[in-house]
């Protein structure tokens, strides 16, 4: 049991926390939400001893084993699978003393207690938490400094996830994941044996994941059983209870304050008049609900451009003459509303760079039109605002040669009026930043949003907000975002990003889901880049119709079969539990040699199937 008795903490002048109490049962998945700022991380700081209380405190067992990321991410020539297989402590010093003990009743205690902790399956259980972060066989054998800070922070949480303590706590964990990554920890954590305590905004995660809500408001803690939609609907219920209760008692009040003014100058009444003014002045208001008037977006109407806004054609794109993507063709109109899909590292933010104008394609072709505006969101953009000056100052600048009460009413759109608007930048909270950006890069009113990862410093309500804003916005979006319950209700068209090429993905979002866990494999999901093998002896020319057909339906069945067996291999890697018992003995390396051979099997067969289809249908033409 974890108790948190009467926490209170001031910082600043500022009370975070203001008698905080909760009771977490063993096992308990536990999602702590609560806006920005409401003192979320200040109390996960408590709980791992970070930060002491001024009041309170928090009860657990001695023996209980805390897990949390350290504020730095990992450096250094180590490895990630080094570095992974290190967060063990105790296994790695065993096994460090195992190599140099010389004591046969000592060694026979250190193997066998290697044996309780499993420490010989620890590499292949490492590998299996680093792929499905992201690292392939090759990245996790390269020095952690060959990595980006995001990169390694992913290392962070594998660390974190392979050392199994008795209770895990994370601070929004999918900050630096891609969808892929995200939807593998989301499946990690379902079956966490230990108890799991995570800020998360996150919809699906709190929805999918967590048993128990805890909702930080006001520095007081409230605990609600179920997951984050259970959560909202009582909220709903309450919220409506509370405007019930508050009419109630502005009626009694009215009622009172007009017995006192008919009532007062009677010698008669004036008795009675006076106890009902006492009775009115110790009637205490009854709280609504935090309603924050600021959270605010409203993207300004572009003027109308005629379609196509941009289209690619056979365009390559990349660094220092290194193309990231080839064979590009692409059209985008102004109503449409497009996620890109696919894992980090594949090209989504180069292709987006492309369609900014941010990057020259080194061949084929990129055509716009001339008028069109685009606005181009990054995390960069939220980093790169000056801390000492205001948003009032940043609006200003770039909208330079405007009025002011146009560069007002740019901010107001965004929730930026009144004193926040000439609030220190460095004074305001990660997600004020983001608004603050986002208000800057759509002064111009732009036909094109661009928004890579918006999300990542706003809380639950916030994202909404963005979701309805995004839906009523007159201009196209294409969205890079691994919080797929945005995808899922703004983008209506889904373009997927890998091997080098980007093209529309046919199925539906939660069909990608179904793909990336390894429950369906869509047939046709690419048709842009192709492998081409060496066809031995190739599809003649001159073959009739009836052997053309048979040819194709063959190359199908060897496609799906191809299909299944990689299927088979991710589940094996992802989860060995549910894997076949054949694949769920290999190891990690194994297991990735043979998925990358099925892998390129599987795009030789759809190669064949692909053109032998289209000769099909020349020959039916």
């Amino acid at each position: 049991m974890l108790n948190i008795n009467g926490i209170t903490v001031r910082l600043g002048g500022r009370t975070i926390l203001d008698r905080a109490t909760a009771a977490i049962t063993p096992g308990s998945k536990v999602g702590l939400i609560g806006r920005n700022g409401a003192g979320k991380s200040t109390l996960m700081k408590v709980i791992i001893g970070q930060l002491e209380a001024d009041e309170g405190e928090v009860e657990m067992s001695r023996r209980t084993k805390l897990g949390y990321i350290a504020q730095e991410a990992p450096s250094g020539t180590a490895t990630p699978f080094e570095s992974v297989l290190a967060a063990d402590v105790e296994r790695a010093q065993l096994m460090d003393e195992a190599e140099h003990c010389t004591d046969a009743h000592r060694l026979g205690d250190i193997h066998d207690r290697l044996l309780a902790i499993d420490a010989y399956s620890a590499p292949a259980r490492a590998g299996r938490i680093l792929l499905g972060l992201g690292f392939d066989e090759q990245m996790q054998n390269l020095p952690l400094d060959s990595y980006s800070g995001g990169w390694k922070m992913r290392v962070a949480l594998a660390a974190l996830l392979f050392s199994s303590p008795d209770v895990l706590l994370l601070d929004e964990p999918s900050n630096h994941l891609d969808l892929e990554a995200t939807l593998w920890l989301e499946n990690f954590l379902k079956t966490y044996a230990g108890t799991l305590i995570v800020i998360s905004h996150e919809r699906d995660l709190l929805n999918n994941v967590v048993d128990t809500i805890l909702h930080l408001e006001r520095g007081k803690i409230a605990v609600y059983s179920g997951n984050y939609d259970s959560f909202e609907k009582r909220r709903a219920e309450l919220a409506a209870q509370l405007a019930a209760a508050q009419a109630s008692q502005e009626a009694q009040r009215a009622r009172l304050q007009d017995y006192i003014a008919r009532n007062s100058a009677r010698a008669s009444t004036a008795k009675q008049a006076q106890s009902r003014a006492k009775m009115l002045a110790k009637m205490q208001p009854i709280a609504a609900l935090v309603d924050d008037p600021s959270l605010s977006f409203d993207f300004p109407s572009p003027t109308e451009l005629k379609p196509p806004l941009i289209t690619l054609d056979m365009a390559s794109v990349g660094y220092s003459d290194r193309p990231v993507l080839q064979r590009l063709n692409l059209r985008i109109d102004p109503d449409d509303r497009i996620a890109l899909l696919g894992r980090n590292g594949n090209g989504k933010t180069t292709l987006a760079r492309l369609l900014a104008a941010q990057l020259k394609p080194m061949d084929g072709a990129v055509n716009s039109s001339g008028k069109m505006q685009v606005g181009y969101f990054t995390q960069y953009q939220v980093e790169e605002l000056h801390g000492d000056d205001t948003p009032l100052q940043h609006m200003t600048r770039v909208m330079e040669g405007k009025n002011p009460g146009a560069v007002r009413a740019q901010l107001g759109r965004f929730g930026f009026s009144g004193e926040k608007a000439t609030t220190k930048v460095s004074k305001l909270s990660g997600g004020e930043r983001a608004r603050l950006a986002l208000a800057l890069i759509t002064r111009d009113a732009p036909h094109l949003l661009i928004l890579d990862e918006p999300t990542n410093h706003l809380d639950v309500d916030a994202r909404e907000a963005l979701v309805q804003a995004l839906n009523g916005f007159d201009g196209a979006v294409i969205l890079i975002s691994h919080d797929r319950h945005m995808v899922e209700l703004t983008a209506d068209r889904l373009v997927l990003v890998e091997d080098g090429g980007a093209v529309d993905y046919a199925g539906s979002i939660d069909d990608y889901i179904d793909f990336v866990l390894g429950r369906n494999r869509p047939k046709a999901e690419k048709k842009g880049k192709t492998a081409k093998a060496d066809r031995k002896g190739g599809v003649k020319a001159s073959a009739d119709a009836r052997s053309l057909k048979k040819l194709v339906a063959e190359a199908e069945a060897a496609s799906a079969r191809l299909a299944a067996q990689c299927s088979a291999l991710d589940r094996a890697m992802a989860d060995p539990a549910s894997a076949e018992p054949e694949l769920a003995k290999l190891p990690i390396s194994e297991l990735s040699r043979r998925r990358a051979k099925l892998a390129a099997d599987l795009e030789a067969a759809e190669a064949r199937w692909l053109e032998m289809s289209e000769e099909l249908e020349q020959q039916a033409a």
